[in-house]
């Protein structure tokens, strides 16, 4: 007598050998490194030289980059390249051995300098604002 399973069985079958499989092969991973991505003793720090040319770099960059986007049109060529070398500095403070590698070497923005630029053109931008006038009163 031939025995015939329902569609609900087959189901039930295929999914309890999936868990095994699940389960036996998670147990064969090897481990050994004890990377941790949030303890600053295993960042390799970067060299002074490595962030002069990263500041230079970014600063032309942001320059030629700023240019362009304005197609021309830009009335003040110094406000601009002290905007660039503000927010090159303020990114260098915080630059990580793998970021400077890849911006240097690779000439990739890596989407951690990416998210690191928007805090610093805001940081540089708020700081070349003229003082509002204070109304209030004293």
């Amino acid at each position: 007598m031939m025995t015939t399973f329902s569609p609900l069985k087959k189901f039930s079958l295929s999914l309890l050998t999936c868990a095994v499989l699940a389960v036996a092969l998670t147990g064969c991973g090897d481990d050994k490194s004890n990377f941790d991505p949030m303890d600053p003793s295993k960042i390799e720090p970067v060299t002074d030289k490595e962030k002069i040319e990263f500041e230079h770099k970014f600063a032309e960059q942001c320059v030629t980059r700023e240019e362009k986007a304005a197609k021309g049109q830009i009335s003040d060529k110094a406000a601009l390249e002290n905007t660039c070398l503000c927010i090159s500095k303020y990114l260098m403070k915080n630059l990580t051995e793998q970021e400077a590698e890849k911006f240097l070497d690779d000439h990739e923005n890596p989407e951690s300098l990416v998210i690191k630029y928007d805090a610093a053109a805001y940081h540089c931008l708020q700081e070349n604002q003229p003082k509002a006038p204070d109304f209030s009163k004293k």
